[in-house]
């Protein structure tokens, strides 16, 4: 699948009022904690992605009684911390890093052994991260050369609690940890170097799990217990961000997005484009099972260059192929720091963004740890989105500042995270075309 997006002089801005769909972070830690509660567990504003998908099916292959989704609503029978039972085959996680790595902290303090694995692209990408504190804890795990993908987990390891200093911050290695720390004896404690989304936790608590959060350190103490609980998800800001900076970088735009989850450690991205000049205001905020919520507006503006600050980036990671793109299109430079997670996502994002922005005439220079882009006109051209969702979606949106159409190649992940992209990006002014290929 491809996207041929219109630029050139006749472009319009974004208009009307939308609602993107549900948080795939806490849609991920629904499927994964009602299951393993008891009781019978509610959920409303399912993200119907295949990444959480993804998850779902791995559930049920454990023996797990799950109904739905159906217009993001599911309910889940929830077995017990100890009622998995072992999967016929291996559990295929496609393209779903939150998937395999929170999975992997779950899986490793049960009585039956099993695999992980996942699509190409999740196959090359690192794992260590997870399995070296795991092994830390007395978990037995295998992975493919590299530290990649296949995972195999022994079971009926006896696992302990420790205390674990991150080596890079990352939402997806703390909580792996705390789960394997909710199948442990004693106390698990994981310090991060930066704060990062805490979405875990505050689900953990809502599950009735105690847990512990002091400044940069989260602690469960295990054997643990979870209690059924209905969760509503809130939209999800990473999918918000595309329209927040389409409205941003094209006249005439002024757009409302509705019911999107807000938490503290996920609004970088809005501090970043507000740093950088965009008219951004929130209302309507109301708290949902543990999370802000708030509906959005935004406004066309100029935006200027920045050197983001190193403090936010943690808080945006998963936004910066479109925060490129504002970058782009911003008066000035921009330059981003601190970084180099983005190198180990669905793609290497920091390399993949600068070939993009190139191929469409932007000055933009990759760095180890991030990149330096001179704003100004964006060209037409064909961009490889190299099976990356978001890389996808960020090059559609560039289009809104673009002096001619532009081709995006490999498309069909965007699924994993947007169902429906297209059609509601065209709803609010996006002349986006779907090529099936």
């Amino acid at each position: 699948m491809k996207f041929i997006v219109q630029g050139g002089l006749d472009k319009t801005g974004l208009h009307g009022t939308i609602r993107v769909p549900g948080d795939k972070s806490i849609s991920h830690r629904s499927i994964m904690f009602g299951s393993l509660a008891e009781g019978t567990s509610n959920i409303s504003g399912f993200l119907e992605g295949e990444d959480s998908l993804n998850t779902l099916r791995a559930f049920q292959a454990m023996g797990v009684t799950i109904d739905g989704p159906s217009d993001g609503k599911v309910t889940i029978q929830g077995v017990g911390m100890n009622g998995l039972s072992k999967p016929a085959l291996a559990l295929d996680v496609g393209n779903s890093g939150t998937s395999m790595r929170l999975l992997a902290g779950l899986l490793a303090g049960q009585k039956f052994d099993v695999e992980l694995s996942g699509d190409a692209s999740l196959s090359r990408r690192p794992m260590k991260r997870v399995t070296d504190p795991l092994s830390e804890m007395g978990a037995k795990i295998t992975s493919a050369e590299g530290g990649k993908p296949p995972l195999k987990i022994t079971g009926n390891q006896s696992l302990t609690g420790f205390s674990y200093q991150m080596p890079m911050a990352s939402a997806q290695v703390k909580s792996c940890c705390l789960l394997a720390g909710m199948y442990a004896q004693g106390k698990t404690c994981v310090t991060e170097p930066a704060i990062t989304r805490d979405h875990t936790e505050r689900m953990l608590k809502a599950f009735g799990c105690d847990v512990e959060v002091n400044d940069s350190t989260a602690c469960v103490t295990g054997p643990a217990k979870l209690t059924a609980t209905d969760i509503d998800v809130p939209t999800d800001i990473s999918s918000a961000a595309f329209f927040m900076v389409g409205a941003s970088i094209a006249d005439d735009s002024d757009i409302v997005l509705e019911h999107v989850g807000i938490n503290p450690t996920r609004t970088g991205v809005i501090n970043i484009l507000k740093l950088m000049g965009a008219d951004i205001t929130t209302f309507n905020q109301i708290d949902v099972g543990g999370e802000p919520v708030a509906d959005i507006r935004i406004k066309s503006a100029k935006l200027k260059g920045i050197h983001i600050p190193e403090n936010l980036v943690p808080l945006a990671i998963d936004e910066f192929p479109v925060l490129f793109v504002a970058a782009a299109c911003a008066e000035g430079q921009t330059i981003v720091t601190g970084a180099e997670e983005l190198r180990v996502k669905e793609s290497d994002r920091i390399q993949v963004m600068a070939d993009g922005l190139k191929t469409l005439g932007v000055d933009a220079r990759a760095t180890e740890d991030g990149m330096i882009i001179q704003g100004g006109e964006i060209g037409a051209g064909t961009v490889n989105s190299h099976d990356d969702h978001r890389i996808a979606m960020a090059f559609a949106m560039a289009s809104l500042c673009a002096s001619g159409d532009i081709h995006i190649e490999d498309c069909d992940n965007v699924n994993t995270s947007f169902p429906g992209f297209a059609e509601l990006a065209a709803s609010c002014g996006l002349s986006i075309q779907v090529i099936n290929e």
